[in-house]
């Protein structure tokens, strides 16, 4: 009994050094965000002084940042609603259905992951000015939906499998149809791993530097990470409202992880079937 108290001890002790090292930057980030300029440069990892918003205020007054801010909910919200639709659609017909090229249909999503999208910026900058969707939010979003769906494809077709047929076939029988069964039947089910699709998609999108650098140059289209680019001089950065500007970026993404990681822990399928 005391050695199983004993190594129950230090698993809860390991997790709990891992939790204060993965919080600790945040908790930084947060705390500079309340601090002037100079005493972050005198300062950089003690405790306020003094608790001040004053860089909340010259964060809103120097950059239009909840413009960006929409920019990024808009880009990343349909990014992860077409890569939830599309990935979920494909997954369902690779996982359970049966035909000649379904392995060589579900390696050609996957060779998605062994390129690197960026290979290709020059097609993709050429396609979208001849797409006429250039400076536009619809470039960002069909490039994170066609660089996410082969992971969510990868993800979502393991899960299909694990799920019990013999739900499906009473649906079929109760005459529900195909997009019925994936609706009301699958997709409930799903909650696990389409939360895992959603939170890597939507931390994706929501983060990406590169390609609003390079398909976005209009000043009221940009994202979050584009747009706090303008904080930065040649010479000198105002640390405080970087760091509130940094606060604020990362409170959807919190609070999206708070809500989606508990589909990790969900047994929806237990006892489904007997």
């Amino acid at each position: 009994m005391r050695t199983h108290r004993g190594i129950r001890f230090a698993q809860y002790a390991i997790a709990s050094l891992f939790a204060a090292i993965s919080l600790y930057p945040i908790l930084l980030m947060l705390t500079s965000s309340l601090k002037s300029n100079i005493e972050i440069l005198k300062n950089p990892i003690s405790w306020p002084t003094s608790f001040s918003l004053a860089s909340y205020g010259k964060l809103l007054d120097q950059i239009p940042y909840f413009d960006y801010f929409a920019n990024s909910v808009i880009v990343s919200a349909a990014t992860v609603i077409l890569v939830l639709s599309l990935g979920s659609l494909a997954s369902f017909y690779l996982a359970r259905y049966r035909f000649r090229w379904n392995g060589a249909l579900f390696f050609y999503f996957l060779l998605g992951m062994m390129i690197p999208i960026k290979l290709g910026i020059v097609p993709m900058f050429l396609l979208m000015k001849q797409l006429q969707l250039f400076n536009s939010p619809w470039s960002l979003i069909l490039v994170f939906t066609a660089a996410g769906l082969p992971l969510s494809i990868l993800i979502c077709t393991g899960f299909f499998r694990t799920l019990p047929k013999e739900l499906e076939e009473s649906a079929r029988i109760d005459g529900c149809s195909e997009l019925g069964i994936l609706l009301r039947i699958v997709a409930p089910l799903m909650r696990p791993a389409l939360g895992t699709v959603m939170i890597i998609n939507f931390i994706t999108a929501w983060n990406d530097f590169f390609f609003p650098l390079i398909f976005i140059q209009d000043e009221a289209r940009k994202t979050i990470p584009v747009g706090m680019l303008t904080l930065f001089s040649e010479y000198s950065a105002d640390w405080s409202v970087l760091f509130a500007g940094l606060t604020l970026s990362a409170l959807p993404m919190i609070v999206l992880f708070l809500i989606a990681s508990r589909q990790f822990m969900d047994g929806l399928t237990a006892g489904a079937v007997k």
